[in-house]
């Protein structure tokens, strides 16, 4: 169960990772909206740099479930802590910053807030639960 878990996890991370590089590169999605917005603007405007940095981060992110779940090394202490903070980052992010992003956001009319609403939330509790889980059976 672990392994399988670990195995999705860390491959929904490794796409989404790829994502940014991809969007790092240039790369366009015009039919998605992944940036918060108000009056139909993007709220921040992301440097390649800053892309880059989170796509290794969710790249990092998803080695931690790998190695939590036991499919690369062996899960220690280490692992459990690390994917309990990685949890707590996801779970937040579904929260939000009650302004912009999450299930608690004030803007709720626009496109970003309906796929935020409709995936990435779902997808950050979902990835929060699991983390909350390999961190759990590791501790």
């Amino acid at each position: 169960m672990e392994k399988i878990l670990g195995l999705i996890t860390a491959s929904i991370l490794f796409f989404l990772s790829a994502l940014h590089i991809y969007w790092a590169f240039g790369g366009k999605l015009t039919s998605v909206t992944v940036i918060p917005e108000t009056n139909g603007k993007p709220t921040f405007v992301p440097s390649r740099g800053l892309t880059l940095l989170v796509a290794l981060a969710l790249f990092g992110f998803g080695t931690v479930a790998l190695w939590s779940s036991g499919n690369i090394f062996s899960p220690n202490r280490t692992s459990a802590i690390f994917s309990l903070l990685i949890a707590f980052i996801f779970l937040g992010r579904a929260v939000g910053d009650f302004r912009l992003v999450g299930y608690f956001k004030k803007i709720k009319n626009t496109k970003f807030a309906k796929y935020d609403y409709l995936i990435y939330s779902p997808v950050c509790i979902l990835l929060g639960i699991s983390y909350l889980y390999l961190g759990y059976i590791n501790f």
